[in-house]
């Protein structure tokens, strides 16, 4: 999918400039990357860790339903921090084991890491917000998230259903989105030992360790077991489906339009920028929580710098931008959320 992209020269020499800034003013400390790893690996693996231990506890009701959304939300924030770098060969040398752990981490929230990465890495990096290039747009009917989207009757009401329907997120992905893409794969010819093997090897795990194993093991009453997989699952959706949208689905962002023979009409760099959004660039601590979704364009730029550096490579990046006239899209967490829904609400209303 090469050169689908128009060739501005002024947007060539911006990134050229942008690239060369970067490389020269970004102090990637090889031992600041690693003292930082190990403490998320502390904070979210640990948590993870520890809140699965006391699904086997005896706890009250409200307690074992804290332990296993504190679980889901814990592998989330790990599989953010680590399992995203790990995709985009950014933390060991070699591809070999960021591969592996990319797989494990993946396994660990129920998800298959081979379809995912297909997707992120060969469709979405290419040209985010791009119809029939970037396959995050190929979701659902249901949800209007783009304006190149056909325009349904129940639209308009999307923006009292939709949070509803977002709630169902994870459970959709890792139960039916999968098994679509594995039936595809499948019927297309492309279907591999290792891909068909890895889907139900992965799939068994999960269900075998999150639900089975606490049916059996765990002091509660069966309902209870599901009752909690299914909450950890609703506000897991929620955090998951949110942070998804508001990198790329805010009121500020583009949607590049193509021509008939499918040249986009942006530059590439310009495609990146516009189409993606920033939530405290800057953050330190935003940085740790969400593992660099909140620095959207400086990954987008540059997939294979890893992110705890962003909030340093953001300086030089927004200074560069901001001296050639180019605003960044940026919001709060929060303040994404809202604008969010407001684009759903007009993608509601409007043709």
């Amino acid at each position: 999918m090469r050169n689908k992209h128009l060739h501005i020269a002024k947007d060539s020499q911006l990134l050229k400039l942008i690239r060369t800034s970067v490389r020269e003013g970004l102090d990637q400390s090889r031992s600041r990357l690693i003292i930082l790893l190990t403490l998320k690996f502390i904070v979210f693996f640990g948590g993870a860790v520890a809140c699965y231990s006391l699904l086997f506890s005896e706890l009250s009701t409200s307690l074992f339903i804290l332990s296993y959304t504190g679980f889901g939300l814990c592998t989330i924030l790990f599989a953010f921090n680590f399992a995203h770098d790990f995709s985009h060969n950014t933390v060991w040398r070699g591809d070999k084991w960021n591969h592996y752990c990319f797989v494990a981490i993946y396994t660990l929230v129920g998800a298959h890491a081979e379809a995912w990465r297909e997707r992120h890495v060969n469709s979405h990096h290419f040209a985010p917000n791009v119809k029939e290039y970037d396959s995050d747009l190929q979701i659902t009917s249901l949800i209007r998230v783009s304006p190149d989207m056909p325009k349904r009757w129940y639209h308009r009401f999307q923006i009292v259903y939709a949070p509803i329907a977002y709630t169902t997120y994870s459970l959709y992905w890792i139960f039916v989105k999968d098994a679509l893409i594995f039936i595809h794969e499948l019927k297309s010819g492309r279907m591999t030992g290792k891909y068909f093997s890895g889907f139900f090897l992965q799939k068994v795990f999960y269900v075998a360790y999150l639900l089975v194993l606490p049916l059996v093991l765990a002091p509660q009453a069966w309902w209870l077991i599901v009752v909690g997989f299914l909450i950890m699952h609703l506000v897991q959706s929620i955090f998951l489906l949110l942070t998804f949208f508001m990198t790329h689905h805010v009121e500020s962002t583009a949607y590049p339009e193509t021509t008939e023979d499918g040249i986009i009409q942006e530059s590439w760099l310009m495609n990146q920028v516009k189409s993606s959004n920033d939530m405290h660039p800057f953050s330190e601590l935003a940085n740790f929580i969400l593992g660099g979704f909140n620095n959207h364009i400086a990954h987008h730029l540059f997939p294979h710098i890893h992110h705890v550096y962003y909030p340093q490579l953001n300086r030089i990046l927004y200074g560069v931008l901001l001296a050639h006239g180019v605003r960044p899209n940026q919001t709060s967490y929060l303040g994404g959320v809202v604008s969010h829904l407001k684009l759903l609400n007009s993608l509601g209303r409007r043709g």
